[in-house]
């Protein structure tokens, strides 16, 4: 009992919150109070709620990656000192499904954050630099419109009709000079950061990536050189995930991580098993040794992240023969 009353005390000493954050609102919920709160996802919204947090000094304040509408809260928050952790929404509700909750609305959702934030106590961030925020939307809008640009191109392919064609390659010359405005003002901001303008001289150093490539891992991985080379690879959805149980050894697999760093790194991975010496070599070892080619060209987008990890993190460019 003795031992019951005292993780009970430490308990207590703690609190947490949870935010469920949408466009309009901000859904909170408090433990060990109980207590439930909505303010609106506003300037004068936040700052209420920065009130209230300042009675309850909570221990950590975890909240989902919401695209664009927890970015605002995330950094006042953090300006303020608060201890700020953002977790991935599909581990949220995993996390709610394995406390027998199925239901899903803004006050359970707030809840589980609490209860997540109490049990797994995920590790605070501050939120990226303004610049960071901005070159990450200039990319995902170029990453959109070139989508777009692939989809008219295959439309106009398969037409009959000529009137349709004439207006297909219409649309076609507006998002073709869309995407070279898009390409113009994201190397504009990037020359315009000198730290950003050396990680882009850095990565495109190595052979394969190119400054589509560069761009969205500056803006898409900003812990490249901060973190290692596993680390890195898990970012980016590159790792080998197991599947063995008992005597079963399953095929390995990858899943998770960013979407958008990771096709990037598709494309400089065909470049670099052609023009990359080192890497050609790889790829021929593997395919040696039966590996299928989308196995070899994931092996190849690992090695890419794990090297630029590595050049960011010493600060130099790549060389074929390293120091």
């Amino acid at each position: 009992m003795q031992g019951k009353v005292s993780f009970e005390q430490d308990a207590t000493s703690a609190v947490y919150v949870g935010v469920d954050v949408c466009k309009e609102w901000l859904d909170i919920h408090v433990l060990p109070q109980a207590e439930s709160r909505r303010f609106g996802n506003d300037k004068a919204g936040i700052r209420q709620f920065k009130r209230m947090l300042t009675r309850l000094r909570p221990d950590r304040i975890v909240m989902e990656a919401t695209g664009k509408f927890h970015r605002p809260a995330h950094r006042s928050l953090s300006a303020d000192g608060f201890a700020v952790a953002i977790v991935d929404p599909w581990r949220a509700r995993q996390f709610a499904g394995c406390n027998g909750y199925l239901a899903k609305t803004d006050r359970i959702d707030a809840r589980m954050l609490a209860l997540l934030a109490a049990v797994l106590r995920p590790q605070p961030s501050g939120p990226p630099s303004l610049d960071i925020e901005a070159l990450q939307e200039l990319v995902n809008a170029r990453a959109g419109a070139q989508g777009e640009l692939t989809a008219v191109k295959n439309r106009c392919k398969v037409a009959d009709t000529a009137f349709l064609r004439v207006e297909l390659r219409r649309v076609m010359r507006v998002l073709e000079q869309h995407v070279e405005r898009l390409d113009g003002e994201i190397e504009r901001r990037i020359i315009a950061q000198p730290d950003l303008c050396r990680k882009a001289e850095i990565l495109t150093s190595v052979p394969g990536i190119g400054r589509i490539t560069a761009a969205a891992l500056i803006a898409g991985m900003d812990e490249l050189g901060t973190c290692s080379g596993k680390q890195a690879a898990m970012l980016a959805g590159l790792a080998p995930i197991a599947d063995d149980s008992g005597a079963r050894h399953g095929r390995r697999s990858i899943r998770a991580g960013r979407p958008a760093p990771r096709r990037a790194l598709y494309m400089a991975a065909l470049s670099a098993q052609r023009y990359n010496p080192a890497l050609a070599v790889f790829a021929k070892t593997l395919k040696a040794a039966g590996k299928p080619p989308k196995v070899i060209l994931v092996a190849i987008m690992r090695k890419l992240i794990v090297l630029a990890n590595c050049l960011l993190a010493q600060n130099r460019l790549w060389t074929p023969t390293p120091p």
